[in-house]
């Protein structure tokens, strides 16, 4: 899938394009509905999907100083947009000179070219947030393209959304933000080295950092993860603050169940399937260990009911 810069031309293959347009971070199930609206159109018609995105999130410019939040980055949303069906991934870089932009700005200068638009009720867009999709509805008839708008999706009575997922991840309920996202939150990285403390206790670690990402409840969770090689592989994983390490560090930490091998320097992405319980210190390396242990049935089980 091609991956666009948005404030560079379309290319002239995606031209007349129908254009998903919104954040689309976590791509919930809220989002998979105005993507598959755009996919649907397309296909109809006979066009090429963009899913458009914005990178940093708006919020990121506006309160730089707001702690982590992100539920996807840029490389987890574009395998998303193209397993949803999308030709390409419109990427329009949050910065000052496109926050100064008005509405009709915005449309003038990034949305000339589309042959649709595509967006949830609730999108704003322009300086001050001065449009709505009633907005750019009128500025597609004068600038040539039709907007469509697809309600909020409900679950369990509440509108899906992002602040809903990032609550249920904050609170230690991965599973109820999975349901929402229709998928395991996950978290990709680089693995680094560490202090060798899971190997010296016979339990080697992977050490992530979570960068941007929203930081879930502190504990012990049931994972799966995606190594750089295309292999699925299980484990149990500690996310919080290593303070046996100077200075302490907040990491993910998994251990992977039946796994050998040298994943240092490998991207590899980690789904938290189940949190297990709260961190707890060990004075004792063998009353850690033995803990490790438990948590290592309790992970196994929980991967098994998954």
């Amino acid at each position: 899938m091609e991956r666009l810069d948005g404030a560079a031309s379309v290319p002239a293959n995606l031209r007349g394009g129908i254009v998903a347009l919104g954040n689309f971070d976590g791509f919930h199930r809220g989002h998979q509905a105005v993507v598959g609206r755009a996919v649907a159109r397309a296909r109809d018609e006979g066009r090429p999907v963009i899913v458009a995105t914005f990178d940093p999130h708006p919020v990121r410019h506006f309160r730089p100083d707001t702690p982590p939040f992100r539920l996807t980055t840029l490389d987890q949303r574009a395998r998303l947009f193209a397993a949803a069906g999308a030709d390409a991934m419109l990427v329009f870089g949050f910065d000052a000179a496109l926050a100064s932009l008005s509405a009709r700005e915005f449309a003038q200068q990034r949305l000339i070219g589309a042959g649709g638009v595509v967006t949830g009720a609730d999108f704003t867009f322009g300086k001050g947030r001065d449009g709505n999709v009633a907005v750019l509805a009128a500025l597609g008839a004068e600038l040539g393209f039709s907007v469509d708008t697809v309600s909020p999706v409900a679950a369990e009575g509440e509108v899906v959304s992002s602040s809903r997922i990032r609550d249920a991840l904050r609170q230690g309920q991965p599973r109820e933000a999975a349901a929402l996202l229709t998928r395991p939150f996950a978290i990709e990285g680089v693995v680094e080295g560490g202090a060798k403390l899971g190997r010296q206790l016979g339990y080697p670690t992977a050490n992530i950092r979570l960068g941007s990402y929203l930081r879930p409840r502190y504990g012990v969770y049931a994972v799966r993860a995606r190594l750089a090689d295309g292999r699925i592989v299980e484990g149990v994983a500690n996310f919080g603050i290593r303070p046996m390490i100077d200075p302490p560090e907040e990491l993910l930490e998994p251990y992977f169940f039946d796994f050998s091998g040298d994943l240092y320097g490998q991207m590899v992405e980690v789904q938290l399937i189940d949190f297990l319980r709260d961190e707890a210190k060990y004075d004792d390396l063998d009353a850690l260990k033995a803990q490790i242990a438990r948590d290592c049935d309790a992970a196994r089980e929980a991967l098994r009911i998954t």
